[in-house]
């Protein structure tokens, strides 16, 4: 990742390396109040900043590292999203940014026409897919939308129209509640939403790992998975129910 892609995340920008730490902690705490230095430091750690370090080795931020910084925190907070998933947006954004070929990610704000040509799709479609909610009708659009529609895309190749998409939608919406309704109460506390994110972070995860679990084990029931009902011929004395759950817990495990 090049400096000159974090600089085209804003555009305009100043020179690099423009403020000190404290001056980034000035201007992003009344937003995010939970920022800290150590917080900083271990998002360049993880290799989602990349500020410049002065002869004298201290730290220096860009308008361009600011912004990357508050598209970082933006994401934790509102869409409880883990630092993984965050830099693989941030990589791809980066790339799109610095001319990626076609068919690669556009931009992370792009106008209904530039969407509907990422993602190879028809007005009506996009349409329809905000008529149902799987996608906000706005003025720009953004990486998610483009995943929706480029879903949608493949998915209308085998029948499936957003209108039997409703159910997919309506239990994300339920699994995003139940995760909301646990982490309430941390959510409330005074003091940093630290640990409220990390709770809304591995709540779900487990809660996608149990979603694909039990999706997987029920294709495998019609038949239509690998290692399915198939695998009980291998252990002919346990019931296949407690088969499935052994699998399903595999699974959730990770082994």
């Amino acid at each position: 990742m090049t400096r000159g892609h974090q600089q085209a995340l804003a555009s305009g920008a100043p020179a690099r390396g423009s403020v000190s730490i404290g001056q980034v902690l000035d201007e992003l705490s009344p937003e995010f109040p939970d920022i800290s230095p150590s917080k900083i430091r271990f998002l360049e750690a993880e290799g989602l900043i990349q500020p410049v370090r002065s002869s004298s080795g201290y730290r220096r931020f860009s308008s361009a590292d600011i912004k990357r910084l508050r598209f970082i925190l933006t994401l934790q907070r509102d869409e409880y999203l883990p630092l993984r998933v965050i830099k693989e947006r941030l990589d791809a954004l980066d790339g799109a940014q610095a001319g990626a070929p076609a068919g690669g990610v556009p931009p992370v704000a792009m106008t209904r026409s530039e969407l509907l040509t990422a993602a190879g799709a028809a007005e009506e479609l996009l349409a329809e897919l905000e008529d149902y909610g799987l996608i906000r009708r706005a003025r720009s659009y953004g990486a998610e939308a483009l995943s929706v529609l480029r879903s949608a895309v493949q998915l209308g190749g085998y029948g499936i129209q957003p209108r039997h998409l409703r159910a997919v939608k309506a239990a994300a919406d339920r699994e995003a509640a139940l995760v909301e309704q646990t982490v309430a109460p941390l959510a409330r506390q005074k003091g940093s939403r630290e640990p409220a994110l990390r709770a809304a972070h591995d709540i779900a995860a487990h809660v996608a790992r149990l979603h694909a679990t039990l999706v997987t084990d029920g294709l495998a029931e019609a038949g239509l998975a690998e290692g399915g009902l198939a695998s009980h011929s291998s252990h002919p004395g346990t019931p296949p129910s407690e088969s499935r759950e052994a699998q399903g817990l595999r699974s959730a495990s990770g082994r």
